[in-house]
């Protein structure tokens, strides 16, 4: 055997050794994280859903969340299901490709596919209209379906939303790799499982920084699901297309008539602010934009009274968003966890 081949036995023997790995540990994480909702086939995909029925009595109309990227459909639904139970009815999902939820035969790559799967799911159970919430990734989507689907869109609100284009248009190299047709998906069947558990607590850091990340977040928020090769993948597609997408996107959204409010820290890590939530309300006529001081990636878990009043706001009841913003910064001034350790999104770009 010469040296060439003992190399290529060597490589292949390490490839089949991180493959058997990652499906192990794959087998693992979804044994952990069973699914929590229903399925339905939507146009080919099998989404996995959590119906929250209307309340008798209920002061709020039907509530729509749209996770954001390496996430599903727990992300919002831990901390915003019991603000809003008994008041309204509510519809958490996960995004085709992503929790339990398949990608199918449709065009779910796209945002456009993604609110039309959306809008399907509401029509199948019977919301003829709702407040639609997106969190960052979500909110490029949430935007989408206010373009392509007024009729079903009752309100907007957008936390940390990713919409519009961004310095250079870049994402992590990850992303990028990951998203290639044969090599992704070697990366992805290979070292993206370990590589990704061994930094899924720094990453989630730096996620909610310069807030602290709630305790068992991880484990209870389901996130490794996202580190199976499948949805390692989507996930990665998505985020890979996001500036494409906002590219011709972002010019459409003065034609939006939905009643929005934007929620922004302006300490977030992840997504450009500065550029995505001022770009909503400037771009969005008569949208409100909520700015909250030391407030990084997470409105929905480090401020879930925020959201609920902007809720309220948007189902027609007075609420003084500006007034419980400061109220907020009151509670997390101090915050300063990751600080020193995490990178901004400005070099290089990225989006959750």
């Amino acid at each position: 055997m010469n040296i060439l081949t003992f190399i290529l036995a060597l490589l292949l023997a390490l490839f089949l050794a991180l493959a058997g790995a990652t499906r192990v540990a794959s087998w693992l994480i979804e044994r952990r994280n069973p699914p929590v909702g229903s399925f339905v086939d939507i146009d080919g995909a099998i989404i996995h859903y959590v119906n929250v029925p209307a309340p008798a009595g209920g002061d709020l109309p039907p509530l729509v969340f749209i996770h954001g990227a390496s996430a599903n459909l727990k992300d919002q639904m831990l901390p915003l299901r019991p603000q809003f139970e008994g008041r309204a009815e509510m519809l958490f999902f996960d995004r085709p490709g992503h929790g339990w939820s398949g990608r199918g035969p449709g065009n779910n790559e796209t945002q456009q596919g993604q609110a039309a799967t959306i809008a399907a799911l509401m029509d199948r159970l019977g919301i003829k209209d709702a407040i639609i919430v997106g969190h960052s990734f979500g909110g490029s989507i949430a935007a989408t379906f206010a373009l392509e689907h007024p009729e079903k869109t009752r309100g907007l609100l957008f936390l940390s939303a990713a919409t519009h284009p961004w310095p250079g248009g870049g994402t992590s190299w990850y992303y990028s790799l990951s998203a290639l047709p044969v090599v992704g998906r070697a990366f992805a069947e290979t070292i993206a499982n370990p590589a990704g558990l061994m930094r899924i607590g720094a990453a989630t850091t730096c996620v909610f920084s310069p807030n602290k990340v709630p305790d068992l977040y991880v484990d209870d928020a389901a996130i490794k699901l996202v580190l199976r090769p499948r949805a390692f993948r989507a996930n990665a597609i998505d985020v890979e297309g996001l500036y494409r997408h906002v590219l011709v996107a972002a010019p459409r959204y003065p034609t939006i008539e939905a009643p929005t409010v934007v929620i922004s820290g302006d300490h977030d890590t992840v997504v450009y602010e500065e550029i995505h939530s001022i770009g909503l309300a400037r771009d969005i006529p008569a949208a409100e934009l909520v700015w909250v001081k030391n407030l990084g990636h997470k409105p929905d878990w480090v401020a879930p009274d925020l959201v609920v009043a902007a809720v309220e706001k948007l189902a027609g009841q007075p609420r003084d968003l500006q007034a419980l913003s400061r109220a907020v910064e009151a509670r997390i001034t101090g915050d300063d966890f990751g600080t020193g350790v995490c990178w901004d999104e400005k070099a290089p770009a990225n989006s959750e």
